[in-house]
């Protein structure tokens, strides 16, 4: 059996999240994984209304702010999915991982 790591990357400053993405994505085909991605997502974007306090009505500007994610996959190689599981990244980029469990065709469960 083999696994897939996915990996989300979300974050509101672009060009922070390219960078990290391509040296992470660099790294894992330089020790030999196979790495699909990174994908794009359509940018998210948001807007929060602010109020001066709890009355009604008295707001400030709403805050408008877009998010940016990419994704990539991790097949196979786990201890290069767990090396980068463990890793440091910025605080400004949010990381997601999910590990998924393939199983080669024609496998039954007993």
């Amino acid at each position: 059996m083999t696994f897939v790591t996915k990996l989300t990357f979300q974050s509101g400053n672009r060009y922070e999240l390219e960078s990290q993405v391509s040296d992470l994505h660099e790294m894992v085909e330089r020790k030999g994984a196979e790495c699909k991605g990174p994908h794009a997502s359509p940018p998210e974007h948001h807007t929060v209304p602010q109020y001066r306090n709890l009355a009604p009505g008295d707001e400030f500007a709403s805050w408008d702010y877009t998010v940016y994610s990419r994704k990539l996959e991790i097949h196979g190689n786990d201890h290069i999915a767990r090396e980068v599981g463990h890793m440091e990244f910025p605080e400004s980029i949010h990381v997601e991982i999910e590990v998924e469990q393939k199983k080669p065709l024609g496998h039954r469960n007993k």
